[in-house]
């Protein structure tokens, strides 16, 4: 993901909570669910997005954080 650092704090911020809040998702259906019904491959996959996501947010957070500390 390409991150525009100048961008508004208000879109950082959007677009991180967006990607943390579907990680915060997929975490929940994970849990109501039986893991020994699903897939090995599907698991991986389904792991492996939610890293991403979460590497997004983390990434976008920190810029964002960058931006609110005084100069």
């Amino acid at each position: 993901m390409l991150i525009d650092r100048n961008a508004p704090l208000d879109v950082l911020h959007a677009n991180a909570t967006a990607r943390v809040l579907a990680v915060t998702q997929l975490m929940e259906t994970f849990s109501s669910r039986e893991v020994q019904e699903a897939d090995a491959v599907d698991l991986k996959h389904l792991a492996a997005t939610a890293a991403v996501l979460l590497r997004d947010g983390c990434d976008l957070l920190n810029v964002l954080g960058r931006r609110l500390q005084p100069s």
